[in-house]
């Protein structure tokens, strides 16, 4: 181990990157009245072998998650939103939209997002004619939001692509950690830095929003590399008195919520980190997650919780792998948090996952959340007899309010009488006086069919079609024609 102390200037002395206790100032903080201690100032560390975290990351291992139980604040901000990448890292895991589906799901996109813009702007690939036909095409809509953004590589190439289409905002590749930086672009830390600031100051020359894309965060030096790296970032905010924002992003979706885990996998750590060391506020700010090891939406939630405004999401979580954030589940997240929709119309995401089905050809897991065939259909025959009694027993809010979907019972062996009436009352949209029990004779004959094909063998749940045919069947042998 070595020290390196540096004089940056008048009282100002740092060693090993970090600016000494004794020389920060003490201050009143406005916000509780209480003394503190001015934030430390982390300089680049230009080290000349890479730290990948090997205590962490074992390759050969699982990875380990380690605690130092250090707690960081809430700090919920004030307004928070979506921003969506199905154009982009969307298109990184199935066969690209056309340029019709684009604009298509960007239409969906903007009426989902409701009057405010909750979801707030769009991502786009610019590299194909066909990207580019949906860029010119979503900017003709004239929409506040969705606002229409780029993504590009940390290249001056790129952003040629970028003026020429006259964008606003253009998301920028900036890998942080060692692994990208010495493996994938062979280059020091400090090149790495000279290189992405050299893009940012072209973008903000020109007049375009950067929006820096820290990828694999979770696995960078946040003290050594990230936090140095974007407070210079915010100091050319400051130069041009435009907004730098920053985008962090959980590549190999290695972050974790849990209080008191140790950075680079702590979400509030480094969330903490850009805020309070370097500046960065927190509506510039968005966390960018992986579902490797399913923690995508709660460390989404975990990234508003503690100070980013934004949180970037796919619909369905379609991306890279395992996928991102489904933009579907946030905007429930969204609403139990704030206690509002905010005017979001969440029937959108009904429409939405029709489209996908129907029209792109994308089959949904049946029993994914909110979008699924079968996320809020039953098949126990107690469970059907609670729904019948009272629908909020077991389902977890007004579905069909929501988003057009009311609970469903799925008809099997264990269905019983009662999960036979309620398929009958949902599918039909019978209600009121116009409901059946499960006492009512229509019901007690369908179940004897049912139980009859399960006694021949059958192991299969019972299809609609299969109960259409005979509903239709036993209405007309007990004469009832008034539905």
């Amino acid at each position: 181990m070595y020290t390196i102390i540096q004089i940056i200037g008048k009282n100002k002395i740092v060693r090993d990157g970090v600016q000494m206790m004794e020389q920060r100032k003490v201050t009143i903080n406005p916000q509780n009245n209480l003394l503190q201690l001015e934030e430390p100032i982390y300089k680049l560390v230009d080290v000349e072998e890479p730290n990948t975290f090997r205590n962490l990351f074992p390759y050969e291992e699982i990875p380990k998650i380690a605690f130092n139980d250090r707690i960081v604040p809430h700090n919920f901000p004030k307004e928070i939103f979506i921003t969506d990448t199905t154009f982009r890292d969307g298109q990184q895991s199935r066969a690209p939209y056309t340029t019709e589906q684009i604009v298509t799901l960007y239409e969906y996109l903007h009426r989902l997002g409701g009057p405010k813009g909750i979801i707030r702007s769009c991502e786009f690939f610019l590299y194909s004619k066909k990207d580019r036909d949906a860029v010119y095409k979503c900017l003709e809509k004239g929409y506040e939001y969705p606002e229409v953004t780029s993504w590009i590589r940390a290249s001056k190439k790129d952003f040629e692509l970028v003026k020429e289409i006259g964008l606003k905002e253009t998301g920028i590749l900036v890998s942080c950690s060692d692994y990208h930086i010495f493996y994938k672009m062979k280059m020091t830390r400090k090149e790495a830095m000279t290189h992405y600031l050299n893009i940012v100051r072209e973008c903000l020359d020109t007049g375009v929003i950067p929006r820096c894309h820290l990828e694999d965060i979770t696995r960078s030096d946040i003290h050594g590399f990230v936090i140095p790296f974007c407070s210079e970032l915010m100091k050319l905010s400051r130069e041009y008195n435009m907004p730098v924002k920053i985008r962090a992003c959980d590549t190999m979706g290695f972050g974790v919520n849990f209080p008191g885990a140790v950075i680079p996998r702590s979400v509030q750590g480094i969330i903490y980190g850009l805020t309070t060391h370097a500046g960065v506020p927190s509506e510039w700010l968005e966390w960018h997650g992986h579902n490797d090891f399913y923690k995508a939406v709660v460390n989404s939630t975990t990234a508003w919780l503690y100070g980013a405004a934004g949180v970037n999401c796919s619909l369905f979580g379609i991306g890279e792998r395992t996928g991102n954030t489904p933009l579907e589940a946030m905007v429930f997240e969204y609403a139990q948090l704030k206690g509002t929709l905010d005017g979001m119309d969440t029937t959108v995401i009904t429409e939405i996952a029709d489209y996908y089905e129907k029209e792109i050809g994308y089959k949904i897991p049946s029993r994914t959340p909110f979008v699924g065939r079968d996320f809020n259909v039953t098949r126990a025959g107690i469970h059907a007899d609670g729904l019948l009694k009272n629908e909020e027993i077991y389902n977890i809010f007004d579905t069909e309010r929501f988003l057009n979907r009311p609970p469903r019972v799925a008809i099997s062996n264990t269905s019983g009488l009662a999960g036979i009436a309620h398929w009958i009352n949902s599918y039909y949209r019978l209600d009121g006086d116009k409901a059946l029990d499960k006492n009512n004779p229509l019901v007690v004959k369908v179940k004897e069919w049912v139980d009859k094909e399960y006694e021949e063998g059958r192991v299969t749940v019972i299809t609609d079609e299969e109960m259409v045919a005979v509903v239709t069947r036993v209405k007309q042998e007990l004469g009832i024609n008034n539905w």
